[in-house]
């Protein structure tokens, strides 16, 4: 029976169940990171008024950023707290959390009316939400790895991203609808708030369904859990490998982050496209990804993680740029569409299989902590900031195709992490 058939047609409380309750909490976090990037323009304009339309923008981007900044601090924390009290209360601890900053940035009033409170009560939200989803990913994976039949954990681990990318096409269909039903003025005067109105309104399902969740019997089986020093000892212990593991997670989240996140900024502000022809793409985009990710997973069980981390990291240095240079010489619709679903092939190509080597490749007694770390970094220093750094770059350079040298530059540090791995994994 192949891996498909095998999961839907688990009984309720079986591994589909299970797949779908933790998976759940990771499509909520991702939706309202997605809704914060597609309206960036709009949130700078409400919250972060300044003398130019690309200082109020960069102003906005660099709170999209700043959410990562806490998600080292977040994956060091409560990835502790998930190894040592267990995947299901942890993944709840960090539901909560994600609420709380969800909630703050939805109804905080715009700057006109409460002043320099506004900014700063949306960058705390922003914070919370970061140093909540520095470890939801991680333990999300983990928890999937766990709960996986033998020779299937790419294939079951891989519904990890996969369950991101409905997201991914919620936030920007709900976009493409507003844009349709609303005038310019109101769009950017309140009609990006309701997609965070939505958000908040999923969180009590989420949580309902993710509080059901039952703990995995390999972490059951654990006859000592690390404590909180222990774990932080571990963690210093395996930096060599955490930093791998992070030069391994820094392709895939430069590379979600610029064709999902930044696509309708850079679709509307660099290419002069319309707003909903570049949600359109970012909606395709999600659709490709959910599909790609689980079959990518699978085809690693086959053939193995690292043939595919190789290739996928060669085919985006050799392509990355020269796509981006023929979309910029006569931005279109068609150009943009056909160079996203290039890249989300080899994002989800590459993520199907480094997800699942990043799971096996940790110290088993610092699992999540180990793997939200390694993520939440390459997320902290270059992915979580791909909006902000590549609307900069296109500001200093007068150069339109420069995000595809940003991804080049994430391929090469993905490509040489690749390279390394095998012979670090084997010192630990």
């Amino acid at each position: 029976m192949n891996q498909r058939i095998e999961i839907s047609s688990a009984r309720p409380g079986s591994k589909f169940g299970n797949v779908f309750r933790v998976a759940a909490g990771n499509f909520l976090e991702m939706y309202d990171f997605m809704v914060y990037g597609y309206y960036a323009a709009a949130i700078g304009r409400a919250f972060f008024p300044a003398g130019s339309e690309f200082a109020s923008l960069m102003l906005s981007l660099a709170t999209f950023g700043a959410g990562f900044l806490m998600r080292p601090l977040g994956a060091v924390i409560l990835g502790a707290y998930i190894d040592r009290k267990g995947r299901r209360d942890g993944l709840i601890v960090t539901l909560g959390l994600m609420a709380a900053g969800t909630l703050a940035i939805a109804v905080t009033p715009s700057y006109a009316s409460i002043g320099i409170l506004a900014p700063i009560l949306v960058v705390l939200g922003r914070l919370v939400q970061g140093f909540s989803a520095g470890v939801e990913l991680g333990g999300v994976s983990v928890y999937l790895s766990e709960i996986a039949t033998p020779g299937r954990k790419g294939f079951y681990v891989a519904w990890q991203s996969a369950s991101q990318q409905p997201a991914v096409v919620l936030a920007a269909s709900l976009g493409i609808l507003l844009n349709w039903w609303l005038p310019k003025e109101a769009m950017q005067a309140w009609g990006w708030r309701v997609p965070l109105g939505l958000g908040c309104l999923l969180i009590p399902f989420v949580y309902l369904i993710r509080r059901s969740l039952p703990e995995t019997s390999e972490f059951l089986a654990k006859v000592r859990r690390p404590s909180f020093s222990e774990a932080l000892r571990s963690l210093g212990l395996n930096w060599r490998i955490v930093g791998v593991g992070a030069m391994l997670s820094t392709m895939t989240t430069v590379s979600f982050y610029l064709i999902t996140a930044y696509t309708p900024t850079f679709g509307a502000r660099a290419l002069h496209l319309a707003p909903v022809d570049t949600l359109i793409v970012t909606a395709c985009v999600g659709g490709l990804n959910f599909v790609l990710l689980p079959t990518m997973g699978a085809l690693s069980d086959r053939v193995g993680r690292r043939p595919m981390l190789l290739v996928c990291t060669v085919l985006a240095l050799a392509t990355a740029y020269p796509a981006m240079l023929w979309l910029a010489s006569a931005p279109s619709f068609a150009r943009l569409m056909i160079v996203e679903l290039w890249f989300s092939v080899f994002y989800a190509s590459y993520n199907g299989a480094m997800v699942a080597y990043l799971t096996e490749i940790m110290p088993s007694d610092v699992k999540t902590a180990g793997f939200s770390l390694a993520y939440s970094l390459a997320t902290a220093l270059f992915g979580g900031f791909t909006p902000a750094i590549c609307t900069w770059l296109i500001e200093i350079t007068g150069n339109k195709a420069i995000p595809g040298a940003w991804l080049s530059f994430a391929a090469i540090v993905g490509l040489t992490a690749a390279i390394l791995a095998p012979r670090l994994k084997r010192r630990y």
